[in-house]
């Protein structure tokens, strides 16, 4: 087998992934064993090894203790679709993270209050150190987990008021913005910067993916008045979302 100038472990990888990108290793097929891929290549243990950790980083396959490595089965990616946010009466946690109405979504929270640290307090324009009401989602979809989110919002602004714990009292699972509304804050903006970074181990293990695996990050604040009120960061597995954003033109 010909190949080229890369290095020989990417060049196996490499021809291993066109095997399972094209069906020839279908879903839940064995990989060839570490001797079979040196046997093959004509490489070293050492570089079937390497070729095979290539495959494992990209999601491609698994390792199941005792019995091999196995090709993985696909997720088809789910689209998050941002179209803007709802108007009063009609915004919840879920919608407000999923904007598709096509699925239908659960979910659940919990709320402290905590110290801001310094990448919160410069989204939130607060002192490091000013209390916020931090509030962890895990959303599901169709009973399975999405995504999870982590809201901050400065006590300085709902402390003491109905409006405090977001999924307790009068307006208890209603979005920010209707609950900003009911002490007298209208929220006019809200930014939302997108990035990727390796998965925490305890984030895969809640969404079902493998630690170290990329994951969606959309950083989301809203504003009223130019003053933040809110911030958030909504985390998703990469590969099985893509962010799709629907803005209307004025």
């Amino acid at each position: 087998m010909a190949f080229g100038d890369q290095p020989a472990y990417l060049r196996v990888a490499g021809d291993l992934r066109q095997k399972i990108v094209a069906g020839e290793l279908p879903p839940h097929t064995r990989l060839p064993s570490q001797a079979r891929i040196r046997e093959q290549y004509g490489v070293s243990d050492t570089v079937a090894l390497e070729a095979r950790k290539v495959l494992m980083a990209e999601g491609l396959v698994e390792g199941r203790s005792g019995s091999g490595t196995y090709v993985r089965e696909q997720p088809v990616p789910r689209a998050l679709v941002r179209t803007g946010y709802r108007s009063v009466g009609d915004s919840t946690p879920f919608r407000q993270e999923q904007a598709d109405d096509r699925v239908k979504g659960t979910w659940e929270s919990r709320s402290e209050q905590v110290a801001a640290g310094a990448e919160v307090a410069r989204r939130l324009r607060i002192a490091v150190g000013d209390r916020v009401m931090r509030t962890g989602y895990l959303f599901r979809a169709a009973g399975e987990p999405a995504m999870l989110s982590t809201s901050w919002e400065p006590l300085a602004v709902t402390g003491r008021t109905p409006v405090m714990l977001p999924e307790e009292g009068p307006l208890a699972g209603k979005g920010v913005v209707e609950r900003m509304a009911a002490i007298d804050l209208i929220v006019d903006n809200v930014t939302e910067e997108v990035s990727a970074r390796p998965g925490l181990a305890e984030e895969a293990l809640t969404l079902g993916g493998v630690p170290g695996h990329c994951v969606l990050v959309v950083s989301r604040t809203y504003l009223a008045g130019g003053c933040p009120v809110e911030t958030a960061d909504i985390v998703m597995l990469a590969e099985r979302h893509r962010v799709a954003y629907h803005l209307p033109v004025k």
